[in-house]
């Protein structure tokens, strides 16, 4: 009873997750979820604010709370130059705020928002601008990973301009252990001492280059995990499973791997109770912190991440409404 019972789990989750990619591009109905009496703070939950001088107090207090931080400024799939452009001189006016600020300078870059479908030479213009301007402040920047047919692009992108910032500065890039192409790239990028950060994945694949079910992503998010720990250069343990994290933690201890090796990465809003704990623990945790007005789709695909989310979402702005935490 218990096996049937997971296994119409499964399903169950396989198909909420499916809507709610699906629903991701229908930006229309995030026009309308944004004036929504219960959706609006839930998003503000994900969402730092919409502008970076609104997201600033949320960086503040993640700061001095002994966070942490990297800043993404959303939007993805732009479809014109000028769009791409603008998203650039957005990081690059973004960096100087950081720095005078105190803040970490360090900022999470989609490719696709910097022009990849306008073509390869125009991205790598836009993604050079910013690169250059963390540079100049000594800071990072993480290229993010989307779906399977952006990836050979994306790894090309970090290493051809990775020298842009050898004077100072550095740029990693993320891999998905959902995609059973992760342990070569991991092995290629170790060798090259490129940093990761390591997920699960959040897109919707095809079988022929995924893995379809969970308890595959996991195997395989553990098994590139420990190689990073072991050999790569300041591995970003990107999860907020419990299970995961304490594997994580107990195959440091085994291994003698300190805390300034690796530092466990979680999203703004997800599992504060854990990242909390980490901390008090001393363990470096990084938190991933979206600003802008391009929410929409970021929202829905971590809803998607795991459907039962969307419970844990309304659950916790009730309590919060009644004045929990």
């Amino acid at each position: 009873m218990t096996r049937v019972r997971r296994a119409i789990g499964g399903v169950v989750e396989r198909v909420m997750r499916a809507i709610l990619l699906g629903l991701s591009r229908r930006r229309f109905i995030g026009r309308f979820a944004k004036w929504m009496p219960l959706t609006r703070p839930m998003v503000a939950r994900f969402v730092a604010g919409e502008t970076l001088e609104t997201a600033l107090p949320a960086l503040d207090r993640l700061k001095a709370a002994g966070f942490r931080t990297s800043v993404d400024i959303l939007g993805e799939a732009v479809e014109s130059e000028a769009a791409a452009r603008a998203a650039a001189a957005a990081y690059v006016a973004a960096i100087p705020v950081l720095e005078a600020r105190g803040l970490d300078v360090n900022v999470s870059i989609k490719l696709s928002q910097m022009g990849l479908a306008l073509g390869p030479a125009f991205v790598r213009e836009n993604v050079a601008r910013i690169l250059t301007a963390a540079s100049a402040a000594g800071g990072f920047a993480r290229i993010d990973m989307e779906d399977h047919t952006a990836t050979d692009a994306t790894l090309a992108v970090v290493r051809e301009l990775r020298p842009l910032m050898a004077g100072s500065g550095d740029v990693g890039v993320v891999l998905q252990s959902a995609l059973r192409r992760t342990p070569r790239d991991a092995e290629e990028l170790i060798a090259a001492g490129i940093r990761v950060r390591l997920c699960k994945g959040a897109y919707r694949e095809p079988v022929s280059v995924a893995y379809p079910d969970k308890a595959d992503v996991d195997a395989a998010y553990v098994a590139v995990m420990k190689r990073l720990m072991d050999d790569g250069t300041f591995p970003a343990i990107a999860t907020h499973d419990d299970r995961i994290v304490d594997q994580a933690i107990a195959y440091a201890r085994e291994r003698g791997i300190g805390p300034d090796r690796f530092e466990f990465q979680m999203l703004f809003g997800v599992r504060r109770d854990l990242q909390e704990r980490l901390v008090r623990e001393g363990w470096g945790v990084r938190v991933y912190v979206p600003t802008g007005s391009q929410w929409y789709p970021y929202f829905m695909r971590r809803l998607a991440e795991r459907p039962a989310n969307v419970v844990f979402l309304a659950l916790s702005v009730l309590r919060e409404r009644r004045g929990g935490r």
